[in-house]
C-alpha cells in the first residue's frame, strides 16, 4: 500500500518550545501523521540551532521516519554559515539535505546581496557533499535563475512551497528543478498556483505541509501539521484528475529519489 510523505516540515518549532508537554504533542502529531497514511517527514532546518534540532529530532524515528536537512533561511543571510556547514559534513545518517535557502524579495528580512551570498554558498556545499537543495523563492524568480546560472543547479533541487506563476513553475522545471506544493494550493486566492499546479510533471512533484505553517482548508488559520499532507494531496488529485493513491506512491517515490533516503 502507498504512503504520503511530508516533504517539508518544522515539527523542531513545536519539539523545542521547551513547554512542558512538548514531546508529547510531537508523539501526538507523528501518531496522527501515521493514522493519516504518512510514513515520512523531512524536518528543515533554516538556521544552526533549527538545523542542530532537526538532527536530533531524527532520533524519535519510529513508524514515522523523520530525515532532516540544514540550512540558512534567506530572512537570516547575515548570519555566519560555517555552523550550518559543519553540521553539513557532520555525517549524520539522517542527514539528506541542504536548506532550506533561497531569496525571499517579499519580507527581505535581509538585504539582497546578502541573500545571494548566502543562497550561492550553500549551492556550492549541497554539491559538495551530495545533498539535495531545498530552496525557499518569494518574489524573486529573476534573481533565483541568475544565480543558477552563476551557480549551477545541483542534480537534486526542489521549489519548496511553491508560491510563483505557471511561467515560473516552467522556468524551475526547464532547469531541472522539481516543485513541491502546500496548503496554499487549497487557498481560495491561489488560483494561479492551481494552474501552475496542475502543470508540473508528475514526476517532478512533491507534496508538503511547511507546518506548523499555512494549515491548508479546512484548517487554515490553526496549526499545521504532517498529518495534514494526505488533505495536500488528497486535494492535488482532485486538481489534476489523478488517482489518489497514484499520487501518493509517485510522490513518494519523488521525494525518495531527490532525498535519497536510506534503504529499509
Amino acid at each position: 500500500m502507498s504512503f504520503w510523505t511530508d516533504a517539508h516540515c518544522h515539527l523542531q518549532d513545536e519539539f523545542f518550545d521547551h513547554a512542558p508537554d512538548a514531546p508529547a504533542q510531537v508523539g501526538a502529531a507523528l501518531d496522527r501523521a501515521r493514522d493519516a497514511g504518512v510514513r515520512r517527514v523531512v524536518v528543515i532546518g533554516t538556521g544552526a540551532e533549527s538545523s542542530a534540532e532537526a538532527l536530533a529530532l531524527t532520533d524519535i524515528s519510529g513508524e514515522v521516519e523523520i530525515f532532516a536537512t540544514v540550512g540558512l533561511h534567506p530572512h537570516d543571510a547575515t548570519e555566519d554559515l560555517a555552523p550550518v556547514a559543519e553540521l553539513a559534513r557532520s555525517g549524520h545518517p539522517r542527514l539528506v539535505g541542504i536548506g532550506e535557502c533561497g531569496l525571499d524579495y517579499y519580507y527581505e528580512h535581509s538585504p539582497k546581496a546578502r541573500q545571494r551570498r548566502a543562497f550561492a554558498a550553500q549551492i556550492t556545499l549541497a554539491m559538495e557533499l551530495d545533498l539535495a537543495l531545498v530552496v525557499h523563492a518569494r518574489d524573486a524568480f529573476d534573481d533565483l535563475f541568475d544565480v543558477f546560472e552563476s551557480e549551477g543547479v545541483p542534480p537534486r533541487t526542489v521549489i519548496h512551497c511553491f508560491t510563483g506563476s505557471p511561467d515560473d513553475a516552467v522556468g524551475c522545471l526547464e532547469r531541472g528543478c522539481d516543485i513541491s506544493i502546500s496548503g496554499i494550493v487549497t487557498f481560495k486566492n491561489a488560483e494561479a498556483l492551481r494552474e501552475a499546479a496542475r502543470l508540473v510533471p508528475l514526476d517532478r512533484l512533491h507534496v508538503e505541509t511547511d507546518s506548523p505553517f499555512l494549515a491548508p482548508v479546512p484548517y487554515r488559520g490553526k496549526k499545521n501539521e504532517p498529518s495534514y499532507v494526505s488533505i495536500v494531496g488528497d486535494y492535488i488529485a482532485a486538481l489534476r484528475g489523478e488517482d489518489v493513491e497514484t499520487l501518493r506512491r509517485v510522490t513518494s517515490a519523488n521525494s525518495a529519489r531527490l532525498f535519497n533516503f536510506p534503504a529499509g
